[in-house]
């Protein structure tokens, strides 16, 4: 397939040529395993680390490689294109938590969880979800009620990525009342009171775990509190800026998987004495994908640099993330209609790769919160 160059720069290309060898050696050999199973490969986490993958948004001085948002894309959309569940989970881990540490954590904080996390000896997660408060996150019920030394928190989190795993997660509960009543709070899985609640089950990015998190009376420790006492709506909202920029790029991973089989399989598969592909209409959906995919990436690519510009803005970043999430499911129906009945059986992996692409019109905010963002901020309606 030929590609179009971006002119990404040096450092974007070197990222995508060690994150694109390393996924197909070792993450795409596992992929239908992972999904199969329902299994998270935790083996490959320190791997990745060693590659530099977990931190590249962090500074060379906190143990990171010192990059940007384009470069932390090009690495989402590989490991995505290899395995979307792995890649929901490394956006979750090296965006939503080590990233917002890298924006919010004081020295302390950073000098004793980054290393762990930037290495892969750690997994992290951030909760932020509730049973009742999913796009209206900030009508959040975990409370944290001050007590000597810290807090004590009581309630719930739920769809919770990588929480069964996790050892460090950065989790968001009420200190007050209203928006300005919340704070961020780093927990460790080994703190008294918390622990892990019901296994979630998804119709897709199986094996990107997922789970409730329980806190009965976890007390938290002062220094644990990340970013201003109250201040946490504003930590929450700017890191979601970055994560639906970042996590825009797994749909861009899932259109290059679909293209990836369905290619070679239009210039081998024949009917009527010709290949596939050499049909019209087999010709526009291949050609419908190839476009989805590269103005969803000229889209995304463009909001990763203005976010290392200090240029981004709330609704771009909500249409990055809507555009490519709607073209990763319009482009994993094409593959399995260019597949035909093939396509509808597990025994090729496109039927997975539509699952997968649906989380994404749903999580970091469903498709209808963006396009909400998106209008107001055009209109100018509150």
């Amino acid at each position: 397939m030929p590609d179009f160059d971006f002119a990404l720069g040096e450092a974007a290309d070197m990222i995508r040529d060690t994150t694109a060898r390393f996924a197909a050696d070792k993450i795409a050999p596992i992929a239908a395993k992972i999904d199969a199973e329902d299994w998270f490969p935790i083996e490959l986490w320190p791997q990745m680390g060693a590659l530099g993958l977990h931190g590249i948004t962090v500074s060379e001085e906190d143990g990171g490689l010192g990059l940007g948002y384009l470069e932390h894309v090009i690495a989402m959309e590989e490991v995505s294109r290899a395995s979307a569940s792995l890649g929901l989970s490394y956006g979750a881990h090296s965006n939503l938590c080590v990233n917002q540490l890298r924006r919010w954590g004081n020295a302390q904080q950073k000098a004793k969880y980054l290393p762990g996390l930037i290495s892969g000896e750690h997994v992290g997660s951030l909760a932020m979800s509730e049973v009742g408060a999913g796009s209206d996150v900030v009508s959040m019920k975990l409370k944290a009620s001050e007590v000597a030394g810290g807090y004590r928190l009581n309630g719930t989190k739920f769809w919770i990525t990588n929480s069964a795993y996790a050892e460090t997660l950065i989790v968001y509960a009420k200190t007050g009342e209203g928006s300005g009543g919340i704070t961020a709070f780093i927990i460790e899985k080994d703190m008294p009171g918390f622990s892990i609640g019901q296994k979630i089950q998804k119709m897709g990015m199986r094996g990107s775990p997922t789970a409730e998190l329980v806190f009965d009376d976890c007390f938290v420790p002062q220094e644990n509190v990340m970013g201003p006492l109250n201040g946490g709506v504003g930590v929450l909202m700017s890191g979601l800026d970055y994560e639906r920029a970042v996590l825009a790029a797994g749909p861009l991973g899932i259109m290059q998987a679909c293209l990836d089989v369905v290619l070679p399989y239009v210039r081998e598969r024949k009917q009527f004495g010709s290949p596939i592909g050499s049909f019209q209409m087999v010709q526009a959906k291949v050609a419908d994908m190839y476009v989805a995919l590269n103005s969803a990436r000229a889209y995304v690519y463009a909001v990763a640099r203005a976010c290392d510009a200090g240029k981004t803005t709330r609704f771009d970043a909500a249409g990055a993330i809507l555009l490519a999430s709607e073209n990763a499911v319009k482009c994993s129906l094409e593959a399995i209609q260019a597949l035909g009945g093939a396509g509808y059986t597990t025994d090729w992996p496109v039927e997975r790769f539509l699952r997968d692409a649906k989380l994404y019109d749903i999580g970091a905010g469903t498709n209808e919160i963006r396009r909400f963002l998106i209008a107001r901020e055009l209109i100018g309606a509150r």
